[in-house]
């Protein structure tokens, strides 16, 4: 559904998607992609592509609104701990964004479904997650830890085109112990050189001459996600982030039922 009000419409989905994430702490990625596979009936590939870019965009200024307000000046003592899941992560990115790359659309939609179910659960169960108290685990068997968890938080960004941080921020802080706010700029931190990674690995394929055809759409939804996020920190403390975060992981499950009987796109 690639028609001259795509850039209109992208640009809507992008600002409401990026709201809604913004209220919970997070970019709306995972909400993104649904929208582009069955409201703009774009390929998988493709689909992944221009959310990872969007992702990207999103996550870029996200550290740029942090470190003007200072917020960054707290995380270089954990710069550590992002090492230790960009170790993995990087290799998750690699490895996810060869296979996503060989799979066949059906197959490929079916796995992005699963992702998303895996996801919506996270949602879902949030407040629950956080009550539980940070491991207390040796500092090697951490290292270990840290990075087996970056890969699987590497292959889920490469395969969905997302940041990641509804999986960073619960690794965060209950693998290291990190306060939940600075989890969030810490969880950027990993998030930005994944991304780059994911999307230079695409390049190398032929899908992203296919995601090239949407580059108006793609920066129309980039647009609409920043100002969206905008509008989200803005009205976060008036609104309950734990019954909203149940809520979108419920709709989140809903989408990736969806995808499971959904037809994949021709064009």
């Amino acid at each position: 559904m690639v028609t001259r009000y795509a850039g209109i419409w992208a640009f809507i989905w992008g600002t409401c998607i990026a709201v809604l994430g913004g209220l919970i702490g997070l970019g709306g990625a995972e909400f993104r992609l649904p929208v582009l596979l069955s409201f703009f009936r774009i390929r998988a590939a493709p689909a992944v592509i221009i959310n990872l870019t969007t992702s990207l965009v999103t996550v870029t200024f996200s550290l740029i609104f942090r470190g003007g307000l200072g917020y960054l000046r707290y995380t270089v003592p954990h710069l550590p701990v992002v090492l230790n899941l960009l170790c993995g992560a990087l290799v998750g990115s690699y490895v996810g964004s060869h296979i996503a790359s060989r799979m066949r659309e059906g197959v490929l939609m079916r796995v992005i479904a699963l992702c998303l179910v895996a996801l919506s659960f996270t949602l879902i169960a949030h407040d629950f997650i956080f009550q539980i108290e940070a491991a207390n685990i040796s500092p090697i068997l951490l290292i270990v830890l840290g990075i087996f968890a970056g890969f699987v938080i590497g292959l889920f960004s490469s395969i969905l085109g997302v940041a990641g941080g509804e999986l960073l921020i619960p690794t965060l802080v209950l693998l290291f112990g990190v306060e939940i706010k600075l989890a969030g700029s810490l969880s950027l931190l990993v998030s930005l050189p994944t991304m780059m990674l994911g999307l230079w690995r695409y390049s190398r394929f032929s899908h992203l001459g296919e995601a090239k055809r949407y580059a108006s759409l793609s920066v129309s939804l980039a647009a609409g996600s920043i100002m969206g996020a905008l509008l989200g920190s803005l009205v976060l403390q008036h609104v309950s982030g734990a019954l909203l975060t149940v809520l979108l992981g419920v709709i989140l499950l809903a989408s990736a039922v969806r995808l499971f009987t959904h037809r994949p796109a021709h064009t």
